[in-house]
């Protein structure tokens, strides 16, 4: 059953510390973007500094992970960082500070739980169409509004409209999940993705893991999210979106999919899949840096999440 949902938008990698993450995800092999750290006066005649949240994108054609912090009074910043100032007219300047003082609680909960992927966005070609779906599944949302994302072109880095549409509902104790509907590009800017030197080329698959007796509860609610039904997987359900797969997955049977992983911080985001060109290549590469590489039931590869800041990374070529 096709809907309006496509694939996965992004994952969110929350991390204590930007400098460490970027150094790992480097020597695994991809290729990070400079974080991009905003900066506010908050109060009128004060110099502007960083504030809220920091971000950097590791970027495939269709989607991309994002790692994500908060800006500590004083902490360590990346030398490569980006610096992008918020402006507002005092009367809206309020707003937009305790909007981003929000998203700097929820970010904080999330560390508080555990280090890891805590950020789920699904792509919705009709972002209107999502919130109809969640409506009258009595599901709590923010509503359909725009944001600017900066993107990598032919032509630059350009900020590009998204309608973002944000779950806000007291169920949801895993992570922030959205839903994201990219405006399209003119001609002129077409959005270029770098070619990683480990051979990734694309974020597949999202792995929630919840407990064992809230797991057809998990499986309804995600059913209402996506508009389709799942398939079954062995112990887990898996959502087919066509570009991707949300895969949940009782506890007791993580190392079904994770041998070795104990994932004791249900619920929560186990890790997430990239697809590869070539995984013997993949394997190679990751082996030379340090890396230690497990092999799933199923003949792919994973970093356990001990060696990656909390989070599972599973290399995949199907």
């Amino acid at each position: 059953m096709k809907t309006e949902i496509n694939r996965i938008h992004h994952v969110g990698h929350v991390v204590h510390d930007m400098e460490t993450a970027l150094e790992l995800y480097r020597k695994l092999g991809f290729v990070c973007r400079p974080p991009a750290y905003p900066t506010m006066a908050e109060q009128e005649g004060e110099s502007p500094k960083p504030f809220g949240a920091a971000n950097a994108h590791i970027d495939f054609a269709d989607n991309f992970i994002e790692i994500v912090t908060i800006v500590q009074e004083g902490g360590r910043i990346p030398d490569d960082a980006h610096f992008i100032p918020l402006t507002a007219p005092p009367a809206v300047l309020p707003r937009i500070i305790a909007s981003i003082k929000r998203t700097v609680a929820t970010i904080t909960r999330c560390l508080d739980r555990f280090e890891g992927t805590h950020i789920l966005v699904f792509s919705t070609s009709e972002a209107d169409t999502s919130a109809a779906r969640l409506d009258a599944g009595s599901v709590g949302h923010g509503g359909v509004n725009t944001i600017q994302r900066p993107v990598e072109t032919s032509t630059g880095t350009q900020l590009v409209p998204v309608r973002l549409l944000e779950i806000e509902d007291e169920q949801v104790s895993e992570g922030r999940l959205a839903f994201a509907e990219n405006l399209p590009l003119d001609a002129g800017l077409k959005q270029t993705h770098t070619e990683h030197p480990n051979g990734a080329i694309g974020l597949v698959e999202a792995i929630l893991c919840v407990e064992d007796k809230a797991f057809d509860a998990y499986v309804t609610r995600y059913q209402l999210y996506l508009g389709t039904p799942p398939q079954q997987e062995g112990k887990a359900r898996v959502f087919d979106l066509e570009g991707g797969r949300i895969k949940i997955i009782p506890e007791s049977h993580v190392t079904d999919l994770l041998p070795g992983e104990a994932f004791t911080s249900s619920p929560g985001f186990a890790g997430y899949a990239v697809k590869v060109r070539d995984l013997a290549f993949t394997r190679r590469h990751l082996e030379s840096n340090g890396f230690p590489v497990v092999e799933t039931a199923r003949g792919d590869i994973f970093i356990p999440s001990a060696s990656l800041l909390g989070t599972a990374l599973i290399f995949t070529q199907r």
